[in-house]
């Protein structure tokens, strides 16, 4: 089918999910311009999701999609739902606590309280009545894909290699995103470790688009026309941008982040599990550089945790070196502060719809 049939979408234009910087506004102004505007709700509990849905509702009557992290176990973490670790839990903030003590705030104290319960946050997303759910770290269990399709909403799904694509095909989604090394943010490997499937969109874009029968969304390395035009050329369907958007002012993402993404260039990006003890692509910088020499970093879910104190503080103090600086390798093609040229941007390189 169609992409622009499938999600009832005017052009094959998707905003990437941001976990933890996504916007009301920066979705919305996606979606009234004629793309599918996308909400991530990592670590949001249902109360905080009915909200997004009907905030989104208020300022959109046109599709939008709300992303979800499944529960997903990668190399050496904690299964889904297993509390933390106390020992696991001390030398995490033992490594940290020269970040803590550089912005003035104080770790964590224990326990620490676990990510919100898949189930319930897919209820909360069900009932938000999005026109699409996106999800990553795997596919999405039998129950959930129809849970999803009898409310009238599509699925899409995430591969980083072919072998990922034709899981995700055998499971029933609707569209999958084929997401090539240059993208940003985390890597939503499941088949085998993201370092061991990292492939290039050059190389993994047409691989997908001839092993599946599915519309096929391009994402990693498209700030622009041309990187639109180029994921086209290659068989996609839609492209999904995340930087270039990110680096607009209706998102989530604090000034110093936003104007370190137009500033950055294609080598200063690296995947490191420093900032949230799983693979992600943005840029080196004090934090990931003190926490990759000290060692001793703590697993996914928890170091995202207690990371996140001290760049809550950093973002208000425009710390950018205490950031979590997500980007991708085309991020320094992003040129607008404003969600409306970017997407405009985007649109010229469409077949059929250039200006």
């Amino acid at each position: 089918m169609d992409l622009r049939r499938l999600l009832g979408i005017e052009t094959p234009i998707v905003l990437g999910p941001f976990g933890g910087m996504s916007s009301v506004a920066l979705t919305a102004a996606v979606s009234e311009a004629g793309g599918l505007g996308s909400f991530g709700l990592y670590g949001l509990g249902p109360d905080r999701i009915a909200s997004v849905g009907a905030e989104l509702r208020d300022r959109t009557a046109r599709p939008f999609a709300l992303n979800l992290w499944l529960p997903f176990q990668g190399p050496g973490e904690r299964a889904p739902g297993d509390d933390f670790d106390r020992a696991e839990f001390d030398r995490a903030v033992a490594g940290l606590t020269d970040l803590f003590e550089e912005v003035g705030v104080a770790p964590p104290e224990w326990p620490v309280s676990p990510l919100p319960d898949f189930d319930v946050q897919l209820e909360a997303a069900l009932a938000a009545g999005p026109a699409a759910l996106s999800f990553v770290f795997g596919v999405p269990p039998a129950e959930v894909v129809e849970q999803a399709h009898r409310h009238g909403i599509s699925v899409i799904g995430a591969a980083t290699t072919v072998p990922e694509a034709v899981a995700l095909e055998a499971g029933d989604v609707d569209a999958i995103v084929a997401s090539g090394l240059e993208a940003a943010g985390h890597r939503p490997s499941f088949l085998a470790d993201p370092e061991d499937s990292l492939v290039g969109g050059l190389a993994l874009i047409p691989q997908v688009v001839d092993a599946v029968s599915l519309p096929v969304i391009a994402a990693g390395g498209i700030a622009d026309r041309r990187g639109v035009a180029a994921a086209f050329a290659l068989g996609a369907d839609g492209v999904q941008v995340g930087s270039a958007f990110l680096a607009t002012r209706q998102s989530a993402a604090p000034e110093v982040h936003r104007e370190r993404i137009r500033s950055a260039d294609a080598h200063d990006t690296v995947l490191t599990r420093a900032m949230s003890g799983r693979p992600a692509r943005g840029l080196r910088n004090e934090a990931v550089r003190a926490i990759e020499e000290q060692g001793g970093r703590a697993s996914f879910p928890l170091q995202n945790i207690l990371t996140g104190v001290f760049r809550r503080r950093a973002a208000e103090l425009g710390r950018p070196e205490l950031l979590s600086l997500w980007m991708g390798q085309a991020a320094g093609l992003s040129r607008s502060d404003e969600a409306l040229d970017v997407f405009a941007e985007l649109a010229a390189g469409v077949p059929g719809d250039r200006a």
